[in-house]
């Protein structure tokens, strides 16, 4: 017996007043609807009904059991109205992992302009650097940067990442400016410790040279400081332009081997799946398509 249909079935003939009534309100046959309250009789030991043939009564036991049954089949009825709404309105906590210095630099308006959008959305932004477990840590979306690995998850792609190698004038002044990857072992490489080697292999090349002195290098786990180390004069950086960007069209940090520049990567959003797709997750989805321009306005200093 399903106890939670067997409910609904008794409630429903008790608020109709007939099993005919009832059974046409629940799309099914006078006699299954009579089936399931007998069934539930029997599994509570005690008659709900009294049944003549033109009226139904109450016993004193139904009585009781349909101001609860009535209760729970209200709830059960409003819960999975909630859950349908989630699917077709945008609402309810958002949770989404993002890497640091994007998410510092770039994220504040996105979300801003999508929580105006979407009202009814709150918006739970942790920032790492990490890739995350996104269904074992509780994300609803993340957002990565680089080549994805075959998985199980949907990727969208979100807007182009361009890697460049840049410095300060000053450092460059005082230092050379490199001509081929090769001359970079002459130099101080700021070195990101998450730094994909596929992203560039022809430029990182340079500064693993065997003979290179890698002593002298500044290696951190966060690009905006080996940015601002750049345009401090401490070395060379190979960083995406969503950081260096604006130092570049300021004259702060001029770019380097141009002609050397690794293809673009890109920035994704990662969900888990595809069908049952929380109405949020959608629309957020929908909303960063295409939000930061084709080119990015961060690339747009050139």
């Amino acid at each position: 017996m399903d106890r939670i249909e067997a409910m609904r079935a008794f409630v429903t003939v008790v608020n109709e007043g007939t099993f005919t009534s009832a059974a046409d309100r629940l799309g099914m046959s006078p006699q299954l609807a009579s089936k399931y309250v007998s069934q539930l009789e029997q599994h509570l030991g005690v008659r709900l009904l009294n049944r003549t043939t033109r009226k139904l009564h109450l016993t004193e036991a139904g009585t009781r059991y349909h101001q609860h049954a009535q209760q729970v089949v209200d709830e059960i009825d409003d819960m999975e109205n909630q859950l349908g709404d989630l699917q077709t309105q945008a609402r309810g906590l958002l949770r989404i992992s993002a890497p640091v210095s994007f998410a510092t630099r770039h994220m504040a308006q996105l979300l801003s302009d999508f929580q105006t959008a979407h009202p009814d959305v709150g918006i739970d932004l942790q920032l790492n650097d990490r890739k995350v477990d996104i269904v074992e840590e509780g994300f609803d979306i993340a957002l990565r940067i680089g080549h994805l690995r075959s998985s199980s998850l949907i990727a969208k792609r979100v807007a182009p990442v361009r890697l460049v190698l840049c410095a300060s004038p000053d450092y460059l002044a005082q230092h050379g400016t490199p001509m081929h990857p090769d001359d970079l072992k002459d130099h101080r490489y700021l070195r990101y410790s998450y730094m994909d080697p596929e992203a560039s292999p022809v430029l990182l090349k340079g500064f693993q040279e065997s003979a290179r002195d890698s002593s002298r290098d500044m290696i951190s786990n966060n690009g905006d400081v080996l940015v601002a180390a750049a345009i401090a004069g401490a070395g060379i950086a190979l960083q995406p332009t969503f950081i260096s960007g604006a130092a570049i069209k300021e004259g702060a940090l001029q770019i380097i081997l141009p002609d050397y520049e690794p293809e673009p990567m890109s920035l994704y959003a990662v969900y888990a799946h595809r069908q049952l797709l929380a109405s949020k997750v959608r629309s957020f989805i929908d909303f960063i398509d295409g939000y930061f321009g084709e080119p990015p306005y961060w690339d747009q200093f050139e």
